[in-house]
């Protein structure tokens, strides 16, 4: 599948653009791995995959207790999207194939 593999993201938040690392891998309709940045790691879950399109959400606890919310789609080895930070409101990501 499209999103099968690891891809470096950086996510554009309110307090700049923050780095992190995504691996995953596609089961059917469901996106399952994990995310990593400033030295944790974290299992995503609620993963889908569509074709093209991909979502995930994944719990931080830096700089607070909070659930991203990431929806994307993939056009070759590059990724786009949105992800809702919590009560910070929408920023955009964008990735490549690592």
């Amino acid at each position: 599948m499209a999103a099968d593999g690891n891809w470096n993201l950086v996510i554009e938040t309110p307090m700049g653009e923050r780095q992190a690392t995504l691996s995953v891998k596609t089961e059917g309709s469901l996106l399952k791995g994990s995310q990593s940045a400033e030295g944790r790691s974290m299992d995503i879950f609620d993963g889908a995959a569509n074709g093209n399109d991909v979502s995930w959400k994944v719990s931080i606890t830096d700089p607070m207790d909070m659930t991203l919310e990431f929806a994307g789609a993939i056009e070759g080895d590059r990724m786009s999207g949105s992800v809702k930070l919590g009560p910070f409101g929408d920023a955009q990501f964008s990735g490549s194939r690592a």
